[in-house]
């Protein structure tokens, strides 16, 4: 038998590595396009698991429609403001400074709208409840000033909207209202 070079070997080892990729590839391709029938049913059973819950969150468009009712509210009263919408989890979702809003309205916005979502109640609430516990305010991430208003679904929280820049957190808190009406139409 003639001895192959090492070229040779090379190329023909290099041939071999990717014939095999490709099959592999194809293999679990093939196997993550479609589901096999019993991961159907485990996916089905698993939904009746109680380990597992169930969420609701806002879409981004969803959350973008809210901030721009907020904003559109806001510009109609003359106001210049910074909205904001957190999932849940107090994530931003969407933020939207308007022209001419402060700098410091877009840090206030988040953490108002985060606020909110907390503790499910407009933010103008929860300051009532500083009186008595005044260590809340001590919470990272939190700020008790009017302007956060809930979004709920099932009575329990899902989003929040916060809005800062209008000179009293009242405004702040009707314009954030109006975001959350937007998304029952």
């Amino acid at each position: 038998m003639k001895k192959m070079s090492t070229r040779a070997r090379v190329i023909t080892g290099a041939v071999a590595a990717a014939a095999l990729s490709a099959g592999t590839f194809g293999a679990v391709s093939a196997n993550a396009s479609a589901p096999a029938a019993e991961s159907r049913a485990a996916v089905k059973a698993d939904a009746h698991n109680r380990n597992l819950q169930q969420t609701t969150h806002l879409t981004v468009d969803a959350a973008t429609k809210a901030a721009q009712a907020t904003l559109d509210a806001a510009e109609k009263a003359g106001q210049r403001i910074t909205v904001a919408v957190v999932d849940r989890n107090g994530n931003t979702i969407v933020t939207l400074r308007g022209d001419g809003a402060g700098p410091q309205s877009y840090e206030s916005a988040e953490k108002k709208a985060f606020t909110a979502v907390s503790w499910n109640a407009p933010t103008s609430e929860l300051v009532k409840r500083l009186e008595s516990t005044p260590n809340l305010k001590d919470i990272p991430g939190t700020l008790f000033l009017g302007g956060g208003a809930p979004v709920q679904a099932k009575g329990a929280p899902i989003a929040g909207i916060g809005v800062a820049g209008a000179p009293s957190g009242a405004q702040d808190e009707e314009f954030a209202k109006a975001g959350v009406a937007a998304l029952a139409r």
